[in-house]
């Protein structure tokens, strides 16, 4: 079966995305859950442990608290409670901190602290407020303020809307701790007030990760049934955050979650009498006794379960001298030695339960990793002949060996399934999966497999792998191909350390400095050394390229497909510039170069320096509004002359309507000032002017599109499909310019300027190869995706984004909108590579080469690091480091594969046309 090499590496590319989403689910722990569960009735309660004499007490305490209110503060950080904000911003709640009737906790989240966005403007939960305080027709009261987080996203921790809001939040709490106060007079019963942060807040306003800002919240609890004497002087103490589920379900006398795997907060109940506190300390042993027995098959050996049966054969003992009446010191000793003993099962318990929580399913990682290295090979062995003139393989889908070879691997694979799957001692994902779903995924695998074998087969058996094309003995390699290897392989290699991926970045930015290096010395010794030091040509037809590869000698193809263009040399049209084109030519490398220079002191980023002030933090303080308004207004003028060159009138007109509408959207919500503008106190949510631009996205992109379905069908208009990819990328450009932040057009602009530089002084002139051009964009868009301020870390993705002209929270649109603003740069950089080559070359192997090439590189990265997080799986910074960079790996794999697709559906229209 013979396929074209792009739609080969689509398909690839389109397996490894499962092989990675497979890994993924394996690496990524799930919950620890209770099976127990029934629908229409929970489990009684656990009676109290006895020895001898029965115990009466068979059901849950009563509650502790009438009411209880839950006023949780979306990226509430515990210093802003807990240090110097804390104490000039909220100093309500710091008196209740110090000298109140309640415990103060930090809180520590578990990371990945991301947390499902949604909107709410804080005057809607705080508008009804009045009412239901007075009303008395409810228990738990629940108040989720995000006004806190939203200003964190966009201003960051030190905006000055930071201490007004912690002030209105401050002047709540005090409303109502003052209500449930009065209302405790009337009643004669406690109610308890929680303070709380799901969690905290990164320096640059953002979450996600795991430092200690993003991780740490305040926890407080606030009620007159906890008793202060004057002098009483209380540390905030760590405890997890999870352990706020137990210690409420005790306060309201309900049963404890059975998937919780907190311990009671003690401080909560230490005013209550011996027999109540182990009452309800035994309690919560019993159910993370239980969670422990169905999550763990070995539970009798773990320490927690033995510190958990000692401290209740203890209590027995405890209830027996109870029940007879004895008050002995005995008894008291004996009493503070079994809620000693309690407590301390408790944190082993609870311990063991949240590394339960970081187990990995190996077998799905393992069966993922196979499907992706299996991936990788096929396309390093389809080289040959992905890349030769024809740009077509042949994939033995039908041969009577493939057949023989395949049912074989799919038994034995069977096989192995039923004995891992059977003998398996904690859950797995692939086990779980239906007998269809599995065998659909191991039949993927063995042809897979077979495929390798008779591409190796087949290579052996030509004896031409590393043979040189002997019509050819002067072949070698560049300057820039080698720069191109060596490049990759480091990188590739570097993603091994935690340093090097926390300054990915740096990576990159040494990368395309490189890159410009060695293009400047090739157009220099084009210009001054004269035909004998000329580059080689390699024009894929009479408009600039030939072809990858030369004629194949005898039907088969040898190591000289792979490095066709080093054979074959012509006069580059260097030549033919005119003075100041040549000029341009030779400094065109430094002005890339002065461009990453510029970008780079716009955004830091990774973690080394990110706390250093760079231009964009001057730009966003409010003291330099007009500044930023300047630069926004000369950036959008630039990306309109830069873009507008190709497009048509109407999208020309859509362009310029779409950019004005960018510039009102961001004046709208206060970025930047119109002119006549003194101050930005109008603010708005811009949802009018964003859905303008959306609207005139979507015309441009539908421009686009009808001219490529109509180039499909007049075949011999060539210009209607290039016109039409132009207006797509420019549509994409639009849209980039809407979700960037204002400070950050600048990157788009840069991005433009040096795609038109290299076009005109770089690629034409010097004439270089798909493969080179693809991997030139594949590199300029992983740099300009640090350019823009992203990282390895979560906590730098720009979530606002997803909410430009949207009134609410909408899953699918948002995701798009986060996805594309993360990673735009990529896009936008494949993108302009499927219109310069669609528009420079007249052959249909050029999209074919570039798409396999894209493939190809992007898949080295994800195979290399999927086996790198696997060894380093229990690595001190595994979680904080290496598992959000496997996110963004897993991401940039899914958008490259939309990418092939893309490159494939534009090939086959070529074809066609």
């Amino acid at each position: 079966m013979r396929l074209g090499s792009g739609t080969f590496a689509a398909c690839c590319v389109v397996i490894e995305v499962l092989g990675v989403a497979l890994f993924l689910r394996g690496f990524f722990p799930a919950p620890v859950r209770s099976s127990s569960r029934t629908e229409h009735q929970a489990e009684p309660p656990a009676p109290e442990p006895s020895t001898g004499a029965s115990s009466n007490w068979t059901k849950l305490p009563p509650p502790l608290f009438s009411k209880v209110v839950i006023m949780l503060i979306d990226a509430l950080r515990d210093d802003f409670v807990f240090g110097s904000k804390g104490v000039k911003f909220m100093p309500y709640t710091t008196y209740l901190v110090e000298k109140g009737a309640s415990h103060s906790f930090v809180a520590e989240a578990k990371p990945p602290t991301v947390t499902m966005p949604r909107i709410k403007v804080d005057d809607n939960v705080t508008r009804h407020l009045d009412k239901v305080l007075k009303r008395g027709d409810w228990d738990v009261l629940i108040l989720h303020y995000l006004g806190l987080d939203h200003i964190g996203h966009i201003s960051g921790p030190s905006s000055p809307l930071i201490g007004h809001k912690l002030s209105e939040m401050d002047n709540i709490l005090m409303k109502i701790h003052t209500s449930l106060l009065s209302e405790e007079r009337e009643n004669l019963s406690p109610n308890l007030l929680v303070l709380c942060g799901d969690h905290g807040m990164s320096e640059t306003g953002s979450h996600g990760a795991s430092s200690m800002e993003e991780v740490n919240t305040p926890l407080i609890l606030i009620s007159s049934a906890f008793e202060r004497k004057p002098g009483d002087i209380r540390h905030p103490k760590h405890v997890q955050q999870t352990d706020l589920a137990a210690t409420l379900a005790i306060g309201l006398g309900l049963p404890i979650p059975e998937n919780s795997v907190g311990s009671l907060l003690f401080p909560s109940i230490e005013g209550r009498p011996v027999r109540e506190q182990l009452r309800f300390l035994h309690l919560n042993a019993v159910q993370l006794s239980k969670l422990l027995q169905e999550n763990v098959p070995s539970y009798k050996k773990e320490p927690g379960f033995e510190q958990f049966k000692m401290a209740e054969r203890l209590h027995g003992n405890w209830i027996r001298l109870y029940l007879e009446e004895n008050t002995s010191e005995v008894l008291f000793n004996l009493g503070t030695k079994v809620r000693r003993q309690y407590l301390d099962a408790l944190r082993t318990l609870s311990l063991s339960l949240s590394r339960q929580v970081a187990q990995y399913d190996i077998y799905s990682m393992l069966v993922g990793t196979v499907m992706v290295l299996e991936v990788l090979t096929l396309l390093l062995l389809s080289i040959p002949q992905a890349l030769s003139s024809k740009a077509e393989l042949e994939v033995p889908l039908w041969s009577p060996v493939f057949s023989l070879l395949f049912y074989l691997m799919f038994l034995v694979l069977s096989a192995l399934h039923v004995i891992v799957c059977t003998s398996a001692e904690s859950s797995c994902y692939f086990c779980g999966l239906s007998w269809l779903m599995a065998g659909g995924v191991m039949v993927l695998i063995s042809a897979l497999l077979c495929a390798v074998v008779s591409a190796l087969a087949k290579m052996f058996a030509s004896g031409k792998l590393l043979s040189k094309n002997p019509a050819h003995p002067n072949s070698r390699w560049s300057e820039l191909d080698v720069v191109i290897l060596l490049g990759t392989m480091g990188h590739v290699l570097s993603l091994g350390a935690s340093s090097f991926i926390e300054e990915e970045h740096q990576t990159w930015y040494f990368l395309v400095n490189t890159l410009c290096l060695a293009l400047c010395h090739e157009i220099y010794r084009n210009c001054f050394l004269g035909d004998d030091c000329e580059p080689r040509r390699c024009s894929h037809g009479e408009r600039g390229f030939v072809n990858t590869a030369p004629a194949l000698q005898d039907g088969s193809i040898g190591h000289d497909e792979l490095e066709p263009h080093r054979a074959s040399k012509s006069p580059t049209s260097l030549n033919t510039l005119r003075g100041w084109e040549k000029w341009m030519a030779m400094a065109s490398p430094w002005v890339i170069l002065t461009c990453c220079r510029l970008l780079r002191s716009l955004n830091q980023t990774g973690v080394q320096w990110a706390h250093r002030p760079d231009l964009g933090h001057w730009l966003t303080s409010s003291d330099h509004k007009a500044e930023l308004s300047v630069l926004a207004a000369l950036s959008l003028i630039m990306i309109f002359a830069l873009v507008q060159r190709r497009c048509s009138l109407t999208s020309k007109v859509a362009m310029a309507l779409g950019l004005l509408g960018v510039y009102c959207y961001r004046a709208a919500i206060g970025n930047v000032l119109f002119p006549w503008q003194r101050d930005s106190k109008d603010i708005s949510k811009g949802l009018i002017e964003a859905r303008f631009v959306h609207v005139f996205v979507l015309g441009i992109l539908f421009t686009g599109t009808k001219d490529l379905l109509k180039s499909q069908v007049i075949a011999a208009d060539f210009t209607i499909k290039t016109v039409g990819l132009w207006e797509i990328y420019s549509g994409l450009v639009l849209l980039a310019a809407l979700l960037f932040r204002p400070h950050n057009l600048p990157v788009l602009v840069f991005s433009l300027l040096i795609q038109t530089i290299m076009t005109k002084f770089i690629w034409k002139p010097l004439r270089h190869d798909a493969a080179e051009i693809t991997v030139m964009h594949y590199w300029f868009g992983q740099a300009f995706f640090y350019f823009q301020g992203n990282s390895n870390n979560i906590a730098t993705v720009d979530i606002s984004a997803g909410f430009v002209g949207l009134d609410t929270y909408v899953e699918v649109p948002a995701v798009f909108l986060t996805a594309f603003a993360t990673f735009a740069g990529p896009v936008l950089w494949a993108s302009h590579l499927v219109s310069f080559l669609s528009s420079e070359t007249s052959s249909g192997s050029a999209l074919s080469h570039a798409c396999f090439c894209y493939a190809l590189i992007c898949s080295f990265p994800v195979s290399a690091y999927i086996i790198l997080v696997t060894s380093l799986r229990y690595h001190l910074f595994i979680w904080s480091v290496f598992s959000p960079k496997l996110l963004y790996e897993g991401m940039h794999i899914l958008i490259t594969a939309a990418i092939c697709v893309f490159f494939t559906a534009m090939d086959q229209t070529n074809t066609k046309s």
